[in-house]
């Protein structure tokens, strides 16, 4: 008797991610091209004003990617050369690369037990030069910003948000991306709300940071076409907002896919005492998650890791297996033993559109398998 042989679950399904709205998408296409409207039209204002109106900010600027976002940020608040920054040495390394680009000096800080910045080791990195703190609102998930808004506040520090992978992601009741001067979101086809590129915007609620963004993302002209700064190409292209646009007014329902995933996930693997799973969604109501990433630690993980690739389960680890202070280059010499074990231990199982609950109950069931433990 022959068996069906299980289909992949690769960690991100490209092809059949766009593949679910093509027919939507090629008709913008095709609306964009025959206007000729590709960069600074109305489909890029709708789109801002819907993103505006999503997460309650006065302003939304659509940018060419959320690393340029972050990096006009710094520059909009007046970033000083020699100035440090805190961050989160668990991120990528474009959100350090934004103060270094724009003049300043990044500070690497350890994570605590969900992952994201720790308060108490950003507040103990605190030094004379110390201008800034940039959280990172990592996996969809949403820092204590009460302790980093006081560390702030008491220390005369500026936030800066990196939110790339947070649209959506609350604390207490308010959406991340909101908490300090500005924050970057990024659009990068993986995301949740993914455009067919490169994309980002940067949120604020700071007339003046909006009015030096505007510049800078264009050349530092203003709308008169006079140069008023040097600033950058860094303009969200029409065609990638009017596709934003489309996703982000059926945001919500995605959102709920994932966290009904990520609930799958924790009913089954809770007794998988190997594995530590991040916080539920049920778990936490000061808390609300949106998933960008299901990442765990795991008990002999690169094992883990190969025993579920040969059986057709993509995974993934993180900015290439390394935190941003443990590429040697760039020279940092801070010790962060919580991050340096967590780059031992995480993993990041399927967590998208394309991925199902009978996905989850076979990933799972594998996970069980390799540790010889029962599920729930």
């Amino acid at each position: 008797m022959s068996t069906q042989p299980l289909h992949p679950i690769p960690f991100f399904n490209y092809p059949r991610t766009f593949q679910a709205i093509e027919e939507q998408v090629v008709a913008i296409v095709r609306d964009v091209i025959h206007r000729g409207a590709f960069i600074m039209q109305r489909d890029l204002e709708e789109f801002e004003a819907r993103l505006a109106d999503y997460l309650g900010v006065r302003h939304a600027l659509g940018v060419a990617n959320a690393t340029d976002g972050l990096t006009m940020l710094w520059r909009a608040v007046g970033l000083q050369p020699g100035d440090e920054i805190l961050f989160p040495s668990h991120t990528m390394v474009a959100s350090p690369a934004s103060v270094v680009h724009a003049g300043g000096v990044p500070v690497p800080v350890d994570c605590g037990p969900d992952h994201l910045m720790d308060p108490d080791a950003a507040e103990r990195a605190i030094g004379p030069r110390t201008r800034g703190i940039m959280p990172v609102q990592l996996n969809g998930r949403t820092c204590d910003m009460d302790r980093i808004c006081a560390i702030a506040d008491k220390r005369g520090l500026v936030i800066i948000e990196d939110a790339a992978q947070a649209l959506g992601s609350r604390f207490r009741d308010r959406p991340a991306g909101t908490f300090g001067r500005g924050a970057a979101f990024s659009f990068y086809p993986a995301k949740i709300l993914g455009c067919l590129g490169d994309g980002g915007a940067v949120v604020t609620n700071d007339d003046e940071v909006a009015r030096r963004v505007r510049l800078l993302r264009d050349h530092g002209r203003n709308e008169h076409g006079d140069v008023e700064l040097w600033g950058l190409n860094s303009r969200l292209d029409n065609l990638q907002a009017a596709v934003l646009d489309f996703q982000l007014r059926g945001y919500g329902q995605v959102i709920e896919h994932r966290r009904s995933l990520a609930r799958r996930y924790e009913d089954r693997l809770r007794t998988v005492r190997q594995v530590t799973l991040p916080p539920g969604p049920d778990e936490d109501t000061g808390h609300y998650d949106v998933y960008q990433n299901y990442e765990v630690e795991a008990e002999r993980r690169d094992e883990l890791r190969a025993h579920l690739s040969a059986r057709g389960i993509g995974t993934l680890i993180q900015w290439g297996g390394r935190a941003v202070h443990q590429y040697a280059a760039l020279g940092f010499t801070q010790s962060l033993p919580a991050t340096d074990r967590l780059f031992t231990r995480c993993l990041m199982l399927p967590m998208n559109m394309t991925v199902t609950v009978d996905d989850v109950d076979r990933i799972a069931g594998e996970i069980a398998a390799f540790y010889g433990s029962a599920l729930c």
